[in-house]
């Protein structure tokens, strides 16, 4: 592991070289290989950050990143799935490019990658949270710190509560270690991490199961356990629409006195809720193609129009991605072809039928310019000659 973090890291080479190293790598990548650095430099960040203890019962050193590794690497998967859901619909649709991490994080901290810091965090702990309950650490199980003691009026603490204490605090240690800065830019990250774990808390469910004779259902055993991630993806998604812009005291931010700088940050930080999202920069129009900030522009995407099961936003998205960024509606039909008609026969094959279907697709298209009829008058200023009967 050490191994893999030197070679990630380039240890000998300057800071500099290494961010923008990165970054290069980093803008070439899929999504696979992205998500695989993404991991890589967690683990490498809190494994340089962190010293081993043997008597830690959560194990906070480099044995416990190889046996989280893997399930951190679902829960940022899961994150930028959710996101990607979303945002499907809208002319910010969670790209590639948004989700490229230098060793400073994003590089933005626009009102969407508020939601994609949030959603990250979240989606790690998440997956923590699920494997720690499922019994698949050695050194976790179910929250049972509760069981026996009585809840409400007939129904008591039991079951298995899905353990997000656990969560919560390997989370932190994986996704906050890649901000290690002291300006607004970590502040306001590391606030929508948090924003995204504590969504977690805020979305979970009480299950119960009933005891009694005959079920009578007299008393209750009950545990919690957490919401579908879709529902915290729709409950972040919500606060992504009511995010809060910081306004920083410039003044104190250029003096360059560090007191100042935190001074300023504290003071802004003590009026915003927890839960809430927020960011520092306002963001760039998305409608038009900009290649050095990695936006593709709406032209070409996909908009969703004369279905009965969509909803409100769905039924918008022609004209909030196409109309109102100055690009027209083309219809396109489109064949499918698939496997139908399948029967079993004995034995032991699966023979199908192909079938084809036309469906109509709605894209946003540039709008075709009017040609002006050419004019036939000479430009030598004389009168064309009329002929008279």
């Amino acid at each position: 592991m050490e191994y893999l973090c030197r070679k990630y890291l380039r240890l000998g080479y300057s800071t500099e070289a290494v961010v923008l190293d990165a970054e290069d790598s980093l803008a070439a990548m899929g999504p696979c290989k992205l998500l695989t650095s993404l991991v890589l430099s967690m683990c490498c960040h809190v494994l340089y950050a962190t010293a081993w203890s043997v008597n830690n019962f959560l194990m906070t050193g480099p044995k416990a990143y190889l046996t989280y590794a893997s399930s951190v690497q679902v829960g940022a998967q899961s994150g930028i799935q959710e996101c990607k859901h979303q945002f499907s619909w809208d002319r910010w649709n969670c790209p590639e490019s948004a989700l490229q991490l230098s060793t400073h994080g994003l590089r933005s901290a626009t009102r969407e990658t508020s939601f994609v810091h949030a959603i990250s965090a979240a989606g790690v702990m998440y997956t923590l949270t699920k494997n720690c309950s499922m019994g698949d650490f050695d050194n976790c199980g179910c929250d049972d710190s509760n069981i026996g003691q009585i809840g409400g009026r007939g129904w008591i603490w039991g079951g298995c509560s899905d353990n997000v204490k656990f969560g919560e605090k390997m989370s932190k240690q994986f996704v906050d270690a890649l901000e290690n800065g002291h300006d607004s830019r970590a502040a306001v990250n590391l606030h929508n991490n948090e924003a995204g774990r504590l969504a977690i808390k805020a979305t979970m469910k009480r299950a119960c199961k009933c005891h009694g004779v005959s079920g009578s259902c007299s008393v209750q055993t009950c545990w919690m356990q957490l919401s579908d991630f879709r529902d915290i993806g729709n409950y972040l998604k919500v606060k992504h629409d009511q995010a809060q812009k910081l306004e920083m005291d410039k003044r104190r931010m250029r003096s360059g006195n560090s007191a100042d700088n935190r001074g300023a940050i504290a003071d802004v930080f003590s009026s915003i809720a927890r839960t809430e999202l927020i960011y520092l920069e306002e963001s760039p129009d998305y409608c038009t193609k900009n290649k050095s900030l990695g936006l593709q522009g709406t032209e070409g995407r996909e908009c969703l129009q004369g279905e009965n099961n969509l909803s409100q936003w769905e039924k918008k998205s022609c004209r909030r991605l196409c109309h109102e960024c100055g690009l027209r509606v083309e219809e396109r039909r489109i064949e499918i072809v698939s496997s139908c008609n399948c029967k079993f026969h004995w034995c032991c094959t699966v023979k199908c039928e192909r079938c084809t279907q036309v469906v109509t697709k709605y894209y946003c298209a540039r709008r075709e310019r009017v040609r002006r009829p050419q004019n036939s008058t000479r430009k030598s200023g004389r009168r064309p000659r009329v002929q008279r009967s």
